[in-house]
């Protein structure tokens, strides 16, 4: 192990702060609590810096953000040194070329351990059509770690031989309980961009509320599509639609509680936290079946699965769950006791091995 057995690793973890809300940045704050509740010392290096506070309103420019924003981040990437092994967070595309890469040519240049985290449900279009772009930096990694099958699918597909580590799911912090006689309260935790379909979560909550007037949706979430998405609840009839906006992590399990049915129509995914904190607080599950989602979503096992863009379908599983209780309590029965395997114990050695370079079993 670097650094010796006798000690705790030291370990920089970069990655986005808990401004950007997200599965990346949720991720990195549970593991780097986990990990020194464990001994290990953890530095989090962001990448994305607060702002001077005479600055602060450059958020706000594109251009100009992204250029301040690099400016304060690459002199931070010196703390890697201190380190011994350094843990990267990654998307995709652009995101790629300005976070990551910095980082792992900085840990390669001070001879740190380099551990790839890749997190994009993308990822298969990222490494087809960017790759000039990105193999020869991937190759730079000592490990590259994705936390599904499905993302190790693509990359395997490039040459490629990632360790497979799932997400992690802090189960304590969420109730579990079985809804009994459920209501129709529904909740999507999805950020409001295009490809988490949020659209079509409104259009099925409009038909499950035609047949159940009582019924409520909870949009937890915040991003690009807020506005067209506004406008069409309105189109549909806004009542019982409430958008709770950016919701802090440590807020999301009151949520979780709340509802009855949880909803998901991403068309591009990977390993949804969300729909893994669902799993832990005894909420059935209605999702399409998007990148990595049925490694864990199973139909008629672990959850219901509906196909991509289709309101009628989601609206009709959702129905289908509130008229027969005690099916979807047997549902989110077998989700909670999948979700075990998503928790920090089951992951604790895979990371070590990661981080040490010890051969995988």
């Amino acid at each position: 192990m670097p650094g010796g057995a006798s000690r705790g690793l030291r370990i920089a973890m970069v990655a986005p702060s808990p401004r950007i809300v997200g599965g990346q940045g949720v991720q990195a704050q549970v593991l780097s609590q986990r990990l020194r509740e464990d001994g290990h010392d953890v530095r989090f290096v962001d990448i994305d810096p607060l702002f001077p506070r005479g600055l602060r309103r450059v958020r706000n420019w594109p251009y100009a953000r992204t250029v301040l924003n690099q400016a304060l981040y690459l002199p931070s990437l010196w703390a890697l040194g201190g380190a011994d092994a350094v843990h990267v967070f990654s998307a995709s595309y652009w995101s790629f070329l300005l976070a990551p890469v910095p980082a792992m040519v900085a840990a390669r240049a001070l001879g740190r351990r380099l551990v790839l985290h890749y997190h994009s449900g993308e990822a298969q279009d990222h490494l087809d059509r960017w790759g000039p772009l990105v193999h020869p930096w991937l190759r730079l990694a000592d490990e590259v770690v994705v936390p599904s099958p499905y993302l190790a699918r693509a990359f395997e597909g490039h040459g490629h031989r990632p360790r497979i580590i799932h997400n992690v799911v802090d189960t304590a912090r969420f109730r579990y309980r079985v809804r009994s006689r459920p209501s129709a309260r529904l909740l999507c935790a999805r950020n409001l961009d295009a490809y988490y379909r949020v659209d079509t979560v409104l259009r099925a909550f409009a038909l499950v509320r035609a047949r159940r007037p009582e019924a409520t949706l909870t949009v937890a979430g915040h991003g690009r599509e807020e506005r067209p998405l506004r406008r069409l609840a309105a189109d549909l009839g806004e009542q019982g639609i409430r958008f709770a906006g950016k919701v802090a992590p440590e807020s999301m399990p009151l949520l979780y509680d709340e509802a009855d049915v949880f909803v998901n129509c991403s068309v591009v995914d990977n390993q949804p936290v969300s729909v893994l904190e669902a799993f832990a607080a005894g909420l059935p599950v209605v999702t399409t079946p998007a990148g990595g989602i049925p490694d864990m979503v199973r139909h008629e096992e672990t959850g219901l699965l509906v196909p991509a863009e289709d309101p009628v379908a989601t609206a009709n599983a959702v129905d289908a769950l509130l008229a027969h209780p005690e099916r979807a309590a047997t549902l989110a029965a077998r989700a909670r006791r999948e979700v075990e395997g998503y928790t920090w114990p089951r992951v604790r050695e895979a990371w070590m091995s990661a981080y040490s370079g010890k051969p995988r079993t």
